[in-house]
């Protein structure tokens, strides 16, 4: 059975990957686009900018675009993937969840309460249960499920692996993340050409607590946070896609590079559409992965591992993920199918 979506915020830059990603879906059917005021009623050609390297489904061009308003979205629509700015989200998508809509959502607004399930279905698909004490808190009818933050999804998955086989204790992370990761309008030309800018406004912060709600434990009341210890600093570089990032991790059993990489090579994926077969690459070769060589391995979706190095307590190692893809759109879009494969749509 095909499942009717909508798409809030469907005219920038997370949006548009997620219909990119959402038309050719097997078992996805697009139903409905919101944005501002401003393209309310407008058809999404003339709404939107359109900046995917792909061009516009022909069917999707020609819809109207709504305002973001639950009396706007048809009550048929089973699922909403919102790539709402947090500022927005915080206000219209609980509207839209009392009113009964399952959500999938990349805003970064509500990531860290209690009751709503933060996940990247391939580590922690178990905290979906968490659905279950929200709705019993919050009465809401519908249900809100977050995807993380664009950096913290992609040192997640090697962590994961390597919490799984050896337990974590400290992790230590330096990102370089592509422009993409700010918004079309988010940083000039003349900032970030011949340059590289040392902060990214929050993101520390939100790296180094949603790792540890996603490493945490589900005991079917609530999560328990894992304990590590995270750091972080964010830098913006001048690529287009694709956040590398160097991570240091201290473990609690001792580790070699051998260790680390088969961990992570023997991690598992998930039996989901948009999910690669191997969730995590590892690449031989110390000068890998790359942004532009490797950010689109298996679409887009697969997080590239590489340069082993041992430390004194555990190893040091770089990870690359398409920032956009696995960590935003195809984020929602994997959230979106895992409450599929879980019976709440």
């Amino acid at each position: 059975m095909t499942v009717r979506v909508g798409v809030l915020g469907a005219t920038g830059a997370v949006g548009q990957r997620l219909i990119q990603m959402i038309d050719p879906h097997p078992d996805f059917e697009l139903a409905a686009l919101t944005a501002s005021s401003s393209s309310a009623g407008k058809s999404y050609r003339e709404a939107a900018k359109w900046r995917v390297e792909t061009p516009i489904p022909d069917d999707v061009a020609e819809m109207t675009v709504v305002a973001t308003d639950p009396d706007e979205v048809p009550d048929d629509v089973d699922l909403l993937f919102s790539s709402l700015p947090s500022s927005v989200g915080e206000d219209v998508e609980p509207a839209f969840v009392e009113d009964g809509y399952v959500m999938s959502s990349n805003s970064s607004n509500f990531r860290t309460d209690d009751d709503i399930p933060l996940t990247i279905p391939e580590v922690n698909p178990d905290h979906l249960g968490l659905i279950e004490v929200q709705r019993d808190e919050r009465g809401w009818d519908g249900a809100m499920i977050k995807n993380p933050n664009c950096s913290t999804i992609t040192m997640v998955p090697p962590l994961a692996a390597l919490d799984e086989a050896f337990g974590l204790t400290d992790v230590r992370v330096s990102t370089l993340q592509a422009v993409s990761g700010a918004g079309y309008d988010g940083v000039t030309s003349m900032e970030i050409i011949d340059n590289a800018i040392p902060h990214i406004g929050g993101e520390e912060q939100k790296m180094e607590t949603e790792s540890q709600k996603l490493l945490g434990e589900f005991d079917g009341a609530e999560v328990q946070w894992h304990d590590a210890d995270v750091a972080a600093s964010c830098n913006r570089i001048p690529t287009l896609d694709g956040h590398l990032e160097n991570v240091w991790a201290d473990t609690e059993e001792d580790i070699t590079t051998e260790d680390a990489a088969e961990a992570m090579r023997e991690y598992e994926s998930i039996d989901l559409p948009t999910s690669p077969d191997q969730l995590i690459h590892v690449f031989e070769e110390p000068d890998r992965p790359q942004p532009r060589l490797d950010r689109m391995r298996d679409d887009g979706m697969q997080v590239s591992v590489g340069g082993f190095r041992e430390t004194t307590d555990g190893v040091q190692f770089n990870c690359l993920a398409h920032n956009t893809m696995r960590g935003a759109a195809g984020a929602s879009l994997l959230n979106g199918e895992l409450l599929l494969e879980e019976g709440y749509l």
